[in-house]
């Protein structure tokens, strides 16, 4: 398959604490591999994926994979503002890591302004039931809170990863066909390949594309 052939380009941020798991869970949805030990992210890695959001409409999917220490905050932050998508992750063998969420929810609404970020929250390390220390009913009242969906998935069983991706990569495509998410000069969340690469259009109730939405060209 020509992996040139794609209509739009979604940027995603994998944001969390240290070693909650963000790039196991991106090694298991771009490679479908598990390593039981993996290079902590020093600063911020990146991973391509290609994913048909329905018949006919190809998306290149570009995730950034941020490293979680403070110490490398001021790189990350710079991040935030050119991504359209977020994944949220936390432990759920780690409380502390679950207490920071909204931490980084507000961090990132503060920095994408005027844009729109769309979030689904990741309760990850599923496979380590005797462990956990987060209930499914508290992480999803936080998910209703922040307004995301809520997937628990395992990079080492591999469940439910491929489902938490694809979930933000629908999200942000659905946005498009409704208005939600705006193509706009000069942000980098959302890129098209050709001008006129799709015709959104919004679903019922929704606001129409703006001009530049509909007539994009990268």
């Amino acid at each position: 398959m020509d992996l040139t052939l794609w209509q739009y380009q979604f940027r995603i941020i994998m944001l969390g604490d240290s070693t909650v798991g963000k790039s196991s869970l991106l090694k298991r949805y771009t490679e479908d591999l598990f390593l039981d030990t993996i290079n902590q992210t020093v600063g911020v890695d990146f991973y391509v994926h290609f994913l048909e959001v329905e018949p006919g409409v190809r998306v290149k999917l570009q995730f950034w994979d941020t490293a979680g220490q403070e110490r490398f905050r001021s790189v990350t932050r710079s991040y935030y503002r050119n991504s359209v998508g977020c994944l949220l992750v936390f432990d759920l063998t780690n409380r502390a890591s679950f207490e920071h969420v909204q931490d980084w929810h507000t961090e990132v609404l503060e920095r994408v302004r005027p844009h729109v970020v769309l979030f689904v929250l990741v309760g990850h390390k599923s496979d380590l039931k005797e462990e956990r220390a987060v209930s499914h009913e508290e992480a999803e009242r936080l998910a209703s809170q922040l307004g995301a969906p809520y997937v628990e998935a395992s990079s080492k069983t591999g469940a439910n990863v491929t489902q938490a991706v694809e979930l933000l990569a629908r999200r942000v495509y659905q946005g498009l066909r409704s208005g939600e998410v705006q193509l706009r000069e000069g942000w980098d969340g959302v890129k098209c390949s050709a001008p006129r690469a799709l015709d959104l259009r919004p679903s019922q109730g929704g606001n129409p594309p703006s001009d530049s939405g509909k007539n994009c060209a990268c």
